[in-house]
């Protein structure tokens, strides 16, 4: 009976269970969670090598001309290592993690989600699933401010296949604006991606230019009528608020519109 109760365990029946638990599921980018991991442990004494959370999210990707979503691990943390867990055995282990800068915010359509693994040899990994609610950090609240201030309409936030732009991760979140004043009849859209460098942070945009006459219809043809601008923010700038950053921004929108 024993033997076949190892057996039942290598496939999952009867295995040990994970949960997690969080304190709170929202968190800021670049900010801590706190949690604890539950495990329980099946009909059979288990070795767990190790516990780990995975942050993870999707992003979308162009396959034979159609857009699939694809999974990508962000991270991942090692909560504890070398448990052996009794048959029944209930165990509680606490965690604060800190999430990456890079983490993209919970606009819109975009999951973001902790799953906890147990790493137990010759056995399924019992898993557990988390979503998440990342808000930005007071730095990207002063850009997005911002850009409300000079009239710019979040119409749409994706996390896009991007490795070059990815610094690491195989998709860049980017934040797709249309303007409603100003700049209404000289751009089509404004397309914003945050780079966070600690204090500082970096902004990639990409202006697309509405076409003017036939010189802007050609260009717009041949896909010239877009210009991509990297903006750098230091900590002190920003702090100085939303009034200054927009001042900023106009006058660099300004000048590729």
């Amino acid at each position: 009976m024993s033997m076949f109760k190892k057996v039942m365990a290598s496939v999952g029946i009867g295995s040990a269970t994970v949960d997690t638990r969080l304190e709170d599921a929202r968190a800021v980018a670049g900010g801590k969670l706190h949690g604890l991991v539950a495990i329980r442990g099946g009909q059979v004494e288990q070795q767990i090598d190790a516990i780990y959370l995975y942050l993870n999210t999707q992003y979308e990707k162009e396959e034979n001309d159609r857009k699939v979503k694809r999974e990508a691990e962000i991270t991942r943390f090692e909560v504890t290592k070398g448990i052996l867990l009794k048959a029944g055995e209930v165990r509680e282990i606490p965690f604060t993690i800190t999430l990456p800068e890079r983490t993209p915010v919970s606009y819109r359509s975009t999951p973001v989600w902790l799953k906890t693994g147990l790493d137990i040899k010759m056995a399924l990994d019992p898993g557990d699933q988390d979503y998440l609610e990342i808000l930005p950090n007071d730095n990207m609240n002063t850009v997005l401010g911002a850009l409300d201030e000079l009239g710019f309409r979040l119409r749409e936030v994706t996390n896009e296949h991007a490795p070059r732009l990815g610094k690491g991760l195989p998709f860049v979140q980017e934040f797709e604006y249309v303007p409603t004043r100003e700049f209404r009849g000289a751009l089509d859209e404004l397309e914003v991606m945050f780079f966070p460098q600690g204090d500082d942070l970096e902004l990639v945009m990409q202006v697309d230019r509405k076409a003017r006459g036939l010189r802007g219809a050609f260009a717009e043809a041949m896909g010239t009528d877009e210009s991509l601008i990297r903006v750098n923010l230091t900590g002190n700038e920003l702090r100085r608020g939303v009034d200054v950053v927009s001042r900023q921004l106009h006058s660099i929108i300004s000048r590729y519109s």
